[in-house]
């Protein structure tokens, strides 16, 4: 299952985010940030750390360099 949702990041990587102006705060991106916890933690733990970045990445945030723990 965890294969199946790196998929759908990098489609979401390759297809859509290069049509978009880039606006991360964060290094790695939000969206390799989940790639990269998904693979290091599996499903569960990968989704929860993802959503807790997802919710960070904001104006009022500022942002940096922040890996996966």
């Amino acid at each position: 299952m965890s294969r199946l949702i790196i998929g759908f990041i990098k489609f979401y990587q390759y297809c859509i985010s290069p049509l978009r102006p880039p606006s991360c705060r964060f290094s790695p991106t939000c969206s390799q940030y989940a790639c990269e916890a998904l693979t290091k933690y599996g499903l569960v733990r990968g989704i929860l750390l993802s959503i807790w970045r997802i919710l960070r990445c904001n104006p009022w945030s500022r942002g940096g360099y922040e890996p996966v723990p």
